[in-house]
């Protein structure tokens, strides 16, 4: 018991902590009455379903306690995400402890009977999950999925200058893609202008079934590994507990020194070096302090000891005295009063107010969330003298809104940009114009716009990481948006997920504050792949989102540059969403006055009257009533709303009989019922916009199976034909494109005629003429590798 670091009354007093902390952790797994033990248990005591995950909590309550000591000590302003997230029991267990729990949940009661309704929650029906969830006070990180605890913890920090996040990772989490690329997260760190990041890395040698790597490999070459990845590491290693708790407690004060020193060196003296920042190797045993052996098979220190170790008592005769006896172990009589409240003298080891981890209002971001200082968008409009003039690309007109957003918001840190390598790309170039990429390592003669206190992170060439700091970075107060390609936002498909999931479960905790909205605009998009081909085409992201609950998630198709503006002022002032932008990069007509697009995008669906050929309400005979067209002509996207209209100049022009109405779609989900989605349209107003009985021919961005899902319930679902992507694509010219998927204007004309039998003979010429059109526009290209003139050169009122 002699200690260097802690003297022997602070460590019986923290071993202490740490048994009550395991105890309360094998107590949610197993008990559901008697949680103090003051009689011998029972079956009845035991849950019927025994759930959870042991073998990460003894180790990571280690570390919580450790936490809190240097918390205490250094006036540390921390917040706590638990990787291996599916040992929940620990960050619920810790914050009952300290006294935050109880807080936001009166019900789970510092005393006997809050002990025994804590246990009887966990992993059990109407209570709360088995891993870090929403639900538990001072998590940020969704502990469903392994592999971004890193870049979440990272995205916290980033223009926190005052805040450490301590990130425990679980050594079968580092086996994660995205986790061992989150390594690199340190060459973006700022030592002045943001927080700092501890990774623990928690090696218990085991997954659920098999070894980890990193447990297992030379310890040479873990060495080599986190030192080649930018870290100093430092090791605790072994299992007796008075040396274990004195190494660590050495440990954490010099890193946590080491840290304090690398910021105020470089904040003293404006500048600074790439540090090598700290890092802690935890080694212990699995399953640390649990039952060593269990019929006969070793447990702890194997993967045994993952989830249960010890099974339904009801049906193995000498499991329930295993339980007891290892209940009894933590002494619970020693930590918990009479009444069942933590002892004082143990009580106060935990921080006090809103230092204690799970109090900390970083960890509940609404709190502190600022609005942007937003510019009018409207100041960046496209003049739109007539419609379809020439645009010089729809996202090119939205860079400088996005520049001055960032610009008007570099005093208070709130507002960043995150990107695959991709935002010059996507035709958001404008933004270096008022700031720099992020980057913290060595900067070359001829490299551009790299700086340590750039605002834009697109440095790295990773999606997990960019919506992982994004993440981060909303979860903890502040705004953002994500810019990527369309075919590869789907790499971070199951990030997205967990995400939505975690809107929707916070919405409806009172206690939980609104955060900013996810934001993604997918540029680069299925339609406009000239040189990249079939690789690069896919839409399908959306088809993800739309899974989602409708509480959560907006989807947007602006088709044009002023409809972009009023889309994304519009996101970035928005709380609690998940919201898609898809838009253009390339050159591109554009079709409404800004007037116009701000009515057009606050309604989310309209006819444009200009586009089609309706008689207007002064031409109706008031007797009559106005007549339904002939055709609705749908689209939704930039693309196929050029097409859409390019077709409807051919229809108008050559079947200037037909009725057309022209229906535009911004907001996807208004194709939802209103009782499917808080955007979706009546099913008066659908009808009023589609018709009851006429064919609606609907050119779309995606996929067209998801105008199908989202229709299917309308009356006139079965007159819905619905052309979009069908997995048709190489390198090849813009139009070709549209061709290949019969998207293309002539098809979109053709398919028309073909469900309006009236138009006859005369219709039967003009699908004639259009099939000659294709043929001669395959030959052309196929000699010229352009698209032919009257093609490239079409405007919205020439003749066709």
């Amino acid at each position: 018991m002699t200690s260097t670091t802690l003297t022997p009354a602070l460590l019986d007093a923290m071993n202490a902590y740490w048994r009550a902390a395991n105890y309360l952790a094998v107590g949610q797994i197993y008990l559901c009455n008697n949680p103090l033990l003051k009689r011998p248990l029972a079956l009845a005591d035991i849950k019927r379903m025994l759930l959870g995950h042991w073998g990460t909590a003894p180790g990571q309550n280690f570390i919580y306690v450790h936490l809190n000591r240097v918390i205490k000590k250094y006036d540390l302003n921390m917040i706590y995400v638990c990787g291996p997230g599916h040992g929940g029991a620990v960050v619920v267990g810790n914050t009952y402890l300290e006294g935050s729990y109880s807080e936001v949940y009166p019900d789970i009661s510092q005393d006997e009977q809050g002990l025994q309704k804590l246990f009887l929650q966990f992993s059990f029906p109407g209570g709360i999950p088995s891993h870090a969830s929403p639900e538990c006070p001072g998590s940020i990180h969704e502990g469903g999925e392994l592999g971004y605890s890193l870049s979440h913890a990272f995205g916290a920090v980033f223009d926190n200058p005052e805040l450490v996040v301590a990130c425990v990772i679980g050594d079968g989490e580092a086996e994660t893609g995205p986790l061992a690329t989150a390594w690199h997260s340190n060459k973006f760190l700022n030592p002045i202008s943001d927080g700092a990041v501890l990774p623990i890395l928690h090696l218990n040698g085991y997954k659920i079934a098999n070894p980890t790597i990193l447990a297992r490999i030379a310890p040479d070459e873990l060495d080599q590994l986190l030192r080649g990845y930018g870290w100093t590491p430092y090791y605790v290693e072994g299992h007796e507990p008075a040396l274990m708790h004195e190494a660590m407690a050495t440990t954490l004060d010099s890193v946590i020194e080491q840290i304090q020193t690398i910021q105020q060196e470089a904040r003293r003296d404006g500048h600074f070096t790439r540090p090598r920042w700290p890092l802690i190797v935890l080694r212990s045993p699995k399953g640390w302090t649990g039952p060593a052996i269990v019929d006969g098979k070793q447990i702890e220190g194997t993967s045994r000891a993952h989830q249960v170790p010890i099974s339904d008592p009801a049906a193995h005769p000498g499991h329930l005295q295993l339980l007891e006896d290892w209940l009894r172990s933590y002494r619970p009589e020693e930590l918990f009063d009479a009444q069942g409240r933590l002892m004082p003298e143990l009580a106060a080891l935990a921080p006090q107010g809103e230092r204690r981890m799970g109090a900390n209002p970083h960890a509940n971001g609404g709190l502190l969330l600022r609005d942007l200082q937003m510019p009018d968008f409207r100041d960046y409009a496209v003049e739109v003298a007539t419609p379809g003039i020439r645009g010089i690309g729809d996202t090119r007109v939205v860079g400088p809104f996005l520049r001055d957003v960032a610009r008007m918001n570099r005093v208070q840190r709130n507002f960043r940009c995150f990107g695959p390598d991709e935002t010059l790309s996507n035709g958001l170039g404008a933004l270096f114009e008022a700031t720099d990429r992020q980057w913290e390592a060595s900067i070359k003669p001829g490299d551009e716009f790299l700086a340590a206190d750039g605002r834009v992170l697109d440095s790295m060439l990773s999606e997990h990481q960019c919506e992982g700091w994004l993440e981060g970075y909303l979860l903890t107060g502040r705004h953002g948006l994500f810019n990527c390609y369309e075919a590869f936002i789907h790499i971070v498909d199951s990030m997205f997920n967990q995400h939505a999931k975690w809107l929707k479960v916070t919405a409806q905790l009172p206690w939980r504050k609104k955060i900013a909205s996810l934001n993604y605009l997918l540029a680069s998009h299925v339609w406009r792949q000239d040189h990249n081909g079939f690789t690069h085409q896919d839409p399908g992201f959306i088809d993800v989102v739309v899974n989602k609950k409708a509480s959560v998630v907006r989807v947007y198709f602006p088709p044009d540059a002023n409809c972009l503006l009023s889309v994304m002022d519009h996101c970035l002032r928005s709380r609690h969403y998940v919201n898609v932008m898809v838009a253009g990069k390339h050159p591109a007509p554009q079709w409404l006055t800004m007037d116009a697009a701000v009515a057009h995008c606050s309604a989310g669906i309209g006819v444009w009257s200009w586009a089609g050929n309706e008689p207007s309400h002064a031409q109706v005979n008031p007797a009559q009533g106005s007549p339904d067209p002939d055709v609705v002509m749908a689209c939704c996207g930039d693309v196929p709303t050029l097409e859409t209209l390019a077709a409807v100049s051919i229809l108008r022009a050559q079947l200037p009989d037909l009725i057309i109405r022209v229906v535009n779609v911004v907001d996807l989900m208004k194709l939802q019922p209103e009782n499917e989605h808080p955007h979706g349209l009546s099913d008066l107003d659908f009808d009023a916009l589609f018709t009851t009985d006429k064919p609606v021919i609907f050119a779309f961005h995606a996929y067209p199976w998801l105008i199908h899902r989202l229709t299917y319930r309308r009356t006139n679902h079965g007159n819905i034909h619905v052309r979009g992507y069908k997995e048709e694509g190489t390198i090849t010219t813009p139009f070709d494109m549209t061709v290949l998927n019969d998207l293309d204007r002539f098809h979109l004309v053709i398919d028309t005629i073909d469900r309006l039998p009236q138009t006859g003979a005369q219709g039967a010429a003009v699908k004639q003429r259009l099939q000659d059109k294709l043929i001669e526009h395959k030959q052309y290209i196929d000699r010229y590798g352009e698209d032919m003139p009257d093609i490239r050169n079409w405007t919205w009122g020439a003749q066709p």
